[in-house]
């Protein structure tokens, strides 16, 4: 009997001032990258919705190609997001 393949999965985190992208295959953490928006946050004291979701838009994209490029994964890799 052969042991089935993990699923690959990209997981995607985009709350409060903190993006991330992350490939997991079973139970293995092949990359994890992180984007911090907290230096615009500073000044005002607390995370301000309008500029986390700006910077999250800015972020999403290339974390998500770093943690592919990191695991050594294409997005048509990806099982399940």
């Amino acid at each position: 009997m052969t042991k089935a393949s993990a699923l690959l999965t990209l997981g995607i985190e985009t709350s409060c001032d903190e993006t991330s992208a992350a490939l997991v295959e079973g139970d293995r953490v092949l990359s994890n990258i992180i984007a911090s928006s907290l230096k615009e946050h500073v000044r005002y004291g607390g995370v301000v919705p309008e500029i986390a979701s700006r910077a999250h838009l800015e972020a999403l994209l290339p974390c998500v190609h770093t943690a592919l490029k990191k695991a050594h994964r294409k997005l048509k890799d990806v099982d399940l997001v």
